[in-house]
């Protein structure tokens, strides 16, 4: 090709960019990925299912980012607080986003000090699930319904894991806010909960329905109810509250359960290489094998992507007064 027909093709390069800036930018996004190394932030320990999660969700983007390398990093610490103030005060290049507990958003509702981000200016990146919060009580317990607990006399002791966890938050809330006849018990992390359950220290949890689906299965213990979720076999929590600041608590955990094992990165990264990294995790979590990994390991998949996720995160922080008073209080407990 001759130097005259080069400067030809490249002004008219330049002529295709200026018409249809979407095509040159989508392609200089994935192309920028190429040779790159992703460092892929996990804020918890390895092991978990947040830890197995982002992994799995790793291994496909890379998949679908030619001549990329991610390199997944566990940063765990202060119930995600850490990773997540990694995440968010990284280089917006691109190259670092992550996973962390969704349970970060009742921090940041509170005013949590330590909370060097916010949640509405971080590049969403897409979730990988919806995952319904269900209330479970042991078989041992006696207990069928949840009109059956709430007339309890004496309360039952339900596990939680650590200050600031989302499980720990959620159960005072419900305990506050639908004066549910439980005694929480914190610092039972991983699956220390199930088997407190099965020693009997205690008599239930509030958690997310895939992490206690087996025990349910193999006849350890009952659903009594759920909030959020399309299962039709637990009656939602939401039909069986009347008072209204009971109803906003309920409403603003079920805001939680619909971004479960999101992706995000920190505010400011280009809109060609954000348009990259959310292509391919949209292509990373429909891909077949993606799902029925996933499915294998107890994983549920109901992916959304982009500005979708973020709807989500400011409409779950969109909160009435009574509610944040609700969750102070809660917090202070913890």
């Amino acid at each position: 090709m001759g130097m005259q027909t080069l400067r030809i093709a490249a002004s008219g390069a330049a002529v295709l960019s200026a018409f249809w800036p979407g095509l040159a930018s989508a392609e200089d996004g994935v192309d920028f990925f190429n040779g790159k190394t992703v460092n892929y932030i996990v804020a918890t320990a390895p092991g978990g299912v947040y830890d197995t999660n982002g992994r799995l969700v790793a291994q496909y983007m890379q998949k679908y980012l030619p001549g990329s390398t991610f390199v997944v990093q566990n940063m765990p610490g202060a119930g995600h607080l850490l990773g997540t103030n990694y995440i968010y005060a990284s280089e917006p290049d691109g190259l670092t986003f992550g996973t962390f507990n969704t349970g970060l958003l009742y921090g940041q509702l509170s005013g949590d000090p330590n909370i060097k981000f916010d949640l509405t200016k971080m590049s969403w990146i897409g979730k990988v699930a919806s995952d319904p919060r269900i209330i479970l009580v042991t078989k041992e317990s006696r207990i069928e319904s949840y009109e059956q607990l709430k007339a309890l006399k004496e309360p039952v002791k339900f596990a939680t894991a650590g200050k600031g966890s989302a499980s720990m938050i959620e159960a005072t809330m419900f305990v506050k806010a639908l004066m549910l006849p439980i005694q929480v018990v914190s610092g039972y992390n991983g699956n220390e909960d199930q088997l407190a359950m099965m020693r009997g220290e205690v008599q239930g949890v509030i958690g997310s329905r895939s992490e206690f689906q087996q025990f349910v299965d193999e006849g350890k213990g009952r659903f009594i109810a759920q909030v959020g979720g399309t299962e039709t076999d637990v009656p939602q929590l939401s039909s069986m509250v009347d008072d209204a600041t009971a109803k906003q608590v309920v409403a603003l955990i079920e805001s939680q359960s619909g971004i479960s094992r999101l992706s995000a990165g920190p505010a400011g990264i280009p809109e060609d290489r954000l348009k990259a990294l959310r292509d391919a995790y949209a292509a990373a979590t429909s891909d077949p094998e993606f799902i029925e990994k996933a499915r294998a390991l107890g994983l549920p998949v109901d992916p959304e992507v982009g500005d979708e996720v973020g709807t989500r995160v400011e409409k779950a922080l969109d909160q009435a007064p009574e509610v944040i008073n609700v969750l102070k209080e809660a917090l202070s407990e913890g």
